[in-house]
C-alpha cells in the first residue's frame, strides 16, 4: 500500500496545526460559527442532528492494522466506543466533542491519515474496488492510478468550491465492484488493441432526487492524459454547473441538460489544455511519477505462490458456507481474500465497535501481512491470506464474530445512519436493518434465497444507495411520520447484473411496520416462482415487477386488516 513521503506526513501534521488554531480560535469567540462551518468542512467535521461527526479519508479502500488500532483508539477515547464504515470507504464517528476535535486529527496524522476533503463542493475521497492488486478478474490494478488522482486532486486551487461535490471511481476489472456507473466520474483501465494502458470515461452518473448511470465520454484515455482529461470535464461544470439550485448542482444534471455540447466542450477543454503545453505545465503522468507510486503497491514481502492444497470432502457446513462467501479468487496461487463481515445482530449495517477494530487488527497481522480493506458493502477484507491459514482464520474470526457466512446475501444489507444521526434523513435506517435481520435470522432461509443486494437509505441524498439495490428501501417522511418506498431490480454493476440500472418504484409507500412485511412478500413471489437456479434479481427480470408489487400490496392489505382487527 503507498507509503506516506516526508513530504506528504508534513502536510498532514501542518494541515491538522491549522485546523488546532482555527478550532481554538471558535471556541474562544474570535472566529464565528459562519466562518469556522466552511473550515471545519473542509477537513470533515460535520455538525449532525445530535453531536459533531468525523468522516475519515480511506483512499481506495486501504488500511493497514496500526490505522485500525489508531481508530479503534479514537472511538474508545472520544467517541462512544464505535465507528462507521461508509458505502465510499470513508470511516464516520458520530459523537465525538467538538472540543476534543484537534486532538482527534493529531492522532489521524500520526497514523498518515486525515478528514481532508471527505466534505464539502470538491473532489471527494477516490474510491476503487477492494479487492485491487489481488483479484482474479483484475486486469490492471487500479490503485497506482487512484494514488495520483488523490495527491493532484488534494486542496487543488482550482477546484475548491464547485458547484457541488464530485466524486470518483476507479476499476480495474472485469466486474464493476467500484459501482462507476454512479459517480461523476467513472473510471474503468482497459488496453487498446497495440496493448496501450487507458481508461474508458463515464461522466455523470450520481443517485439522489435524479438517479442517473454516468454516460460514456470517452472510450479510451491514455494514462499519462487521464489527470487531464478529468481536469477538463471538472472545469467545464466548474464553469457551467448550476450554482443557484442545491438540488440541481451535480453535473449528472449539466450532462443530462447539454448532452452532446458537453461532451462537445469538454474535448475542446481537453485539446486546449494539451495544446498549450509548451512549458510543461499540463498534468501529463511521466512515467517517473508512475513508477515512483507504482513502487508502493508491490506485494508484500513474504507473498509468493504456494502449492494449491484441495478442501477435504467432509469438511463442515458452516465452514463450507463461510469458503462459499466469504473466500475470494486471488491472483496468486495458494492464497485468497477473505471479508470479514461486519453485519451481524444487535448492530447497524457498518458499525464497528473498538474492540472490534482491534480484533481485525490482529487478523490482519495474524493472516494479512497487516493489510486490509474498507469495501463498498460496509465490510472489511484481508487481501494476503495463505489458502493454508484459512481454516485458523476461519477460526479466530469466528471467535471475534467476524466469519458470519453471509457476504452478497440478504443480511449483508448496505445502510446509512438515517434518521438517529443525520439531520438530513426523513426516516430512520437503522430499524428497518434490525427487523430484517431478525426477520432472516436462519443461514438456510438466506442461503437458499441466494444473491440478494438489499440497500436502505433514510433520505433521497441515497446514502444508502437504495437505487442500486436488487431490493431498495428509501425513507420518506409524511406529515411528520416515516414511511418507505420499495424499489426493484437496481444494480450497482456487480456480477449480478453486470450493467448499472436504477430499480423501479413499487407503488406507494410502505408504513413503518409494513415494511418488512412486504420484502418478505416480494421474496415469496421469488420462492414460488424461479427457476433452477435462478437468481433473485434474474427473476425479477424475467416476471416484471408487477407480481411483486402485486404481493407486497396485498401484504400490505392484511397487515393493515390484522391491525384493526387487534385493536377492535
Amino acid at each position: 500500500m503507498y507509503q506516506y513521503t516526508p513530504f506528504d506526513r508534513q502536510f498532514v501534521h501542518a494541515r491538522a496545526a491549522q485546523f488546532r488554531d482555527q478550532l481554538e480560535r471558535n471556541l474562544a469567540g474570535t472566529l464565528g460559527d459562519d466562518e469556522f462551518r466552511a473550515l471545519r468542512l473542509q477537513n470533515g467535521w460535520y455538525i449532525q442532528r445530535h453531536a459533531p461527526m468525523l468522516r475519515v479519508a480511506v483512499p481506495y479502500g486501504e488500511l493497514n492494522s496500526a490505522q485500525l488500532r489508531a481508530m479503534a483508539d479514537i472511538a474508545r477515547k472520544h467517541d462512544r466506543g464505535y465507528t462507521h464504515f461508509t458505502t465510499r470507504q470513508n470511516v464516520q464517528y458520530n459523537w465525538i466533542p467538538l472540543p476534543q476535535a484537534a486532538d482527534v486529527m493529531d492522532k489521524l496524522a500520526a497514523v498518515d491519515m486525515h478528514g481532508i476533503q471527505t466534505s464539502g463542493n470538491c473532489i471527494r475521497n477516490i474510491t476503487s474496488d477492494a479487492l485491487a492488486g489481488v483479484a482474479a478478474d483484475e486486469a490492471i490494478d487500479p490503485r497506482p492510478y487512484c494514488e495520483i488522482m488523490r495527491q493532484w486532486s488534494t486542496l487543488h486551487p482550482e477546484f475548491a468550491h464547485l458547484p457541488r461535490k464530485f466524486k470518483i471511481a476507479v476499476s480495474g476489472a472485469t466486474e464493476d465492484r467500484a459501482a462507476t456507473g454512479w459517480h461523476d466520474i467513472g473510471l474503468v483501465l482497459r488496453k487498446n488493441e497495440a496493448g496501450e494502458i487507458g481508461f474508458q470515461v463515464r461522466v455523470g452518473g450520481g443517485m439522489g432526487r435524479t438517479p442517473i448511470i454516468g454516460s460514456v465520454i470517452s472510450e479510451f484515455v491514455p494514462w499519462q492524459q487521464i489527470l487531464v482529461f478529468i481536469e477538463a470535464v471538472v472545469r467545464v461544470y466548474n464553469r457551467y454547473g448550476r450554482r443557484d439550485n442545491a438540488y440541481k448542482a451535480r453535473i449528472k444534471i449539466l450532462v443530462k441538460a447539454e448532452g452532446q455540447k458537453f461532451f462537445d466542450a469538454v474535448a475542446v477543454e481537453f485539446k486546449n489544455i494539451l495544446e498549450r503545453d509548451l512549458d510543461g505545465s499540463a498534468h501529463l503522468i511521466t512515467q517517473a511519477e508512475f513508477d515512483r507510486v507504482n513502487a508502493c503497491f508491490v506485494r508484500p514481502a513474504g507473498v509468493v505462490a504456494q502449492p494449491e492444497v484441495a478442501a477435504a470432502a467432509d469438511l463442515p457446513l458452516a465452514y463450507r458456507r463461510w469458503l462459499e462467501r466469504n473466500v475470494h479468487a486471488h491472483q496468486v496461487a495458494g492464497y485468497r481474500a477473505v471479508t470479514l463481515s461486519v453485519k451481524r445482530a444487535g448492530q447497524a449495517p457498518g458499525d464497528v465497535t473498538d474492540a472490534q477494530m482491534d480484533q481485525a487488527a490482529d487478523l490482519a497481522d495474524v493472516y494479512s501481512c497487516g493489510e486490509l480493506r474498507v469495501t463498498h458493502d460496509q465490510n472489511l477484507l484481508l487481501p494476503w491470506v495463505k489458502a493454508a491459514d484459512l481454516p485458523a482464520l476461519y477460526e479466530a474470526a469466528k471467535a471475534a464474530g467476524y466469519a458470519t457466512p453471509n457476504i452478497g446475501l440478504l443480511t449483508d444489507m448496505i445502510a446509512c445512519p438515517g434518521g438517529d444521526f443525520c439531520a438530513l434523513a426523513n426516516a430512520r435506517s437503522i430499524p428497518v436493518a434490525a427487523e430484517i435481520t431478525e426477520r432472516f435470522d436462519d443461514l438456510d432461509e438466506v442461503f437458499d434465497l441466494g444473491d440478494i443486494d438489499l440497500h436502505i437509505s433514510g433520505c433521497i441524498n441515497s446514502c444508502g444507495h437504495h437505487h442500486s439495490g436488487h431490493i431498495g428501501v428509501l425513507g420518506v417522511d409524511k406529515d411528520g411520520t416515516e414511511w418507505y418506498q420499495l424499489t426493484l431490480a437496481g444494480s450497482d454493476g456487480s456480477n449480478h447484473a453486470p450493467t448499472a440500472v436504477t430499480g423501479k418504484v413499487i407503488g406507494p409507500s410502505f408504513a413503518a411496520s409494513e415494511v418488512v412485511d412486504a420484502i418478505e412478500a416480494i421474496l415469496d413471489v421469488y420462492r414460488a416462482e424461479r427457476t433452477a437456479g435462478e437468481k433473485f434479481i434474474d427473476a425479477v427480470k424475467r416476471l416484471g415487477l408487477e407480481p411483486f408489487k402485486a404481493a407486497a400490496n396485498a401484504r400490505r392489505t392484511a397487515t393493515a386488516r390484522h391491525s384493526d382487527t387487534a385493536e377492535a
